[in-house]
C-alpha cells in the first residue's frame, strides 16, 4: 500500500473533495496524510516537510484558488525535487497552468473533477493511478479540448505576469532591459537581480518578448525545474544543459561526436554551443536563464559561471564571429559575488546589470489606479505602511479588494492572521525556513538586534526576500513580516 500526501487549499470545494478522497483511499488500505487542523508554526512546517519526504505519491487538488497559492506551489515543487510521483487533479479548473506550475505539471497527465457527482469516479481513478495506472487525461486533442483560456476581468498572476497584462507597471528597469536586448550585432550580457517576488521573472518575460519581436531566437531555461541530482552531478548537468538549450530551439541535442570523452565538460559544452547552436541557427540567439542562484551551492558553480564569462569574452575574438550572435540574460535573487570565488570568472559583473527594488509610492498609486482606485489615499498609505512596496503583496491586496473578496478594513485589520488575506503567503515563507537553522537564527538576530553579522547569511535572507537594509541596520522586509515572524520566532 502507498503513502499518499493530499495537497489542497482550505476552501470550498477543495476541502470537501480532499476529505472524500482521504476516506476512500484510507479505506483502500493506503496511508494518507491530510492536514485538516494542524496549528500553524514551526512544528507545522516540520510536519508538512516530513510528510512530503515520507510520501510515495502527491495528489495535488488544483482549484482556481489553489493554483494561486504559494503553499500549493511549494508542496508540488518539493515533491518534484524529491522525485515523488505527482497526480494532479483539476477541480473544475480548465485553464492552462501558468508558471511556475506549468514547469512541473505540463508534462504530467491529470484528472478532471467537474462537480460533486464526479467525486466517487475521481476516487476510483486515483486508486488505479496509485496502483500504477495513468490518469485519464493525457496528450492529444481530448486534453487540449478540455482546456479553455478564460479572460479574467480582473486577473491575478502569482508568478510571472503575462506580457499583455494590463496590470503590469513598467519601471525604469524595463526600459534599460529593452534597450539592451534589442541591440543587434555584438551580443549582450544582461543580469537581472533582486529579492524574491520583486518582479524579476515578469521582467524576464518582457525581455524574451522584446527579443523575439527583434527577430532573435530564444532558449529559456528555468533552473527551478532542475532536480537535486542534476544540480549535484556535473556530468549530468552540462549534458542536460546543452540538451535543454537545443530542445528550446527545436534542434538536436548533443550526440556522441559532440560529447568527446577526452574533453572536459566546459570544452564539450562550449563546442556544442558553437557548432550545434550558434552555427545552426541563422538568427541571433538569446540564452535566458532564470533562477541561476540555484547553482550557487553546486560543486561546479565556478566552472559553469566561468564558462558563461568566457562566452561573453569570445564575442571580442575576431576569429569567433559566431559568438557575436549570443545574448546572455541571467536572473538571480542572491548576490553572486559572495558565491563565486574568482570575480574575473563571473558573468554577473559585465554587461548590463539591472537591480529591481520595491515599488515606489508613485508605482503603488498607479497600480491602485489600474484596480479602479479601490483604496482611497489614506488606505493606500496604510497598505504601504504594512507591506511597503512589496510588489506581490501590493498586487494581492489590491486584487482581493477589487474582486470583492474582502473589504479594505478586513484587508488591513486581519493581514497577519493565519487565515487572513496574506496567510497562505506567510505560511509558505515559514515552510521554506523549516530545517534551515542558520536562516532562522539570522532572522532572530535581525528581529532582536537589527543586524546580521554573517554577510553570506545576510545575503541569503535578502535574496529570499525576507530582510532589507536601512542604512547600517538590517530590518524585516516589511511590517507584516516583522509582526508575523516576531510572533513565530520570538514567541
Amino acid at each position: 500500500m502507498a503513502r499518499i500526501f493530499i495537497s489542497y487549499k482550505r476552501t470550498d470545494p477543495d476541502t470537501a473533495v480532499a476529505q472524500a478522497l482521504h476516506g476512500a483511499l484510507t479505506a483502500a488500505g493506503h496511508d494518507v496524510f491530510l492536514d485538516l487542523a494542524m496549528s500553524i508554526g514551526i512544528r507545522w512546517a516540520e510536519e508538512i516537510e516530513r510528510a512530503l519526504h515520507n510520501t510515495d505519491v502527491l495528489i495535488a487538488l488544483l482549484s482556481e484558488q489553489a493554483v494561486r497559492s504559494d503553499m500549493t506551489a511549494a508542496e508540488i515543487e518539493t515533491a518534484f525535487q524529491l522525485k515523488k510521483r505527482i497526480l494532479p487533479v483539476r477541480l473544475a479548473y480548465r485553464e492552462p497552468f501558468k508558471y511556475p506550475l506549468s514547469a512541473w505539471l505540463n508534462p504530467i497527465q491529470w484528472a478532471l473533477w467537474d462537480g460533486p457527482d464526479g467525486t466517487a469516479r475521481l476516487a476510483e481513478e486515483l486508486k488505479r493511478a496509485v496502483a500504477g495506472s495513468e490518469l485519464p487525461i493525457g496528450d492529444g486533442p481530448a486534453r487540449s479540448d478540455l482546456l479553455q483560456s478564460r479572460p479574467d476581468v480582473l486577473p491575478f498572476e502569482s508568478g510571472a505576469m503575462d506580457v499583455q497584462s494590463p496590470l503590469y507597471v513598467r519601471r525604469r528597469a524595463d526600459h534599460v532591459a529593452h534597450a539592451a536586448i534589442t541591440q543587434q550585432g555584438q551580443g549582450q550580457t544582461v543580469t537581472i537581480k533582486g529579492s524574491r517576488q520583486v518582479g524579476k521573472s515578469s521582467l524576464l518575460m518582457r525581455v524574451i518578448h522584446a527579443a523575439m519581436e527583434a527577430g532573435k531566437s530564444v532558449a529559456f531555461l528555468d533552473f527551478q525545474a532542475l532536480d537535486s541530482e542534476t544540480l549535484r552531478d556535473a556530468d549530468i548537468f552540462f549534458h542536460r544543459f546543452c540538451g535543454e538549450v537545443a530542445a528550446a530551439l527545436e534542434l538536436a541535442g548533443p550526440q556522441e561526436p559532440d560529447w568527446d570523452p577526452s574533453l572536459g565538460n566546459l570544452q564539450r559544452c562550449s563546442r556544442f554551443m558553437e557548432s550545434g547552436i550558434l552555427k545552426a541557427v541563422s538568427a541571433p540567439v538569446v540564452l535566458a536563464l532564470d533562477e541561476v542562484d540555484r547553482l550557487f551551492d553546486s560543486p561546479f558553480r565556478s566552472d559553469f559561471f566561468g564558462m558563461l564569462r568566457a562566452w561573453h569574452g569570445k564575442r571580442a575574438v575576431p576569429t569567433a564571429k559566431a559568438w557575436k550572435k549570443l545574448d546572455l540574460v541571467l536572473v538571480t535573487s542572491t548576490e553572486p559575488k559572495l558565491f563565486i570565488e574568482n570575480l574575473h570568472q563571473s558573468p554577473f559583473n559585465v554587461g548590463e546589470q539591472i537591480e529591481l527594488s520595491e515599488l515606489s509610492v508613485a508605482e503603488v498609486a498607479e497600480l491602485n489606479r489600474r484596480h479602479s482606485r479601490v483604496l482611497g489615499p489614506e488606505d493606500e498609505r496604510r497598505l504601504l505602511a504594512l507591506v511597503g512596496g512589496h510588489p506581490y503583496l501590493v498586487r494581492r491586496g489590491l486584487y482581493l479588494v477589487a474582486s470583492g473578496q474582502i473589504s479594505t478594513e478586513d484587508l488591513l485589520a486581519h493581514s497577519n492572521l493565519e487565515r487572513g488575506p496574506f496567510g497562505d503567503h506567510l505560511r509558505y515563507l515559514l515552510f521554506l525556513l523549516n530545517g534551515r537553522e542558520s536562516l532562522l537564527g539570522g532572522l532572530r538576530e535581525v528581529l532582536t538586534k537589527h543586524t546580521c553579522r554573517d554577510m553570506m547569511l545576510l545575503e541569503r535572507l535578502r535574496g529570499a526576500g525576507l530582510v532589507r537594509m536601512d542604512g547600517e541596520r538590517v530590518l524585516l522586509r516589511c511590517e507584516l513580516y516583522a509582526r508575523y515572524f516576531g510572533k513565530h520566532l520570538l514567541g
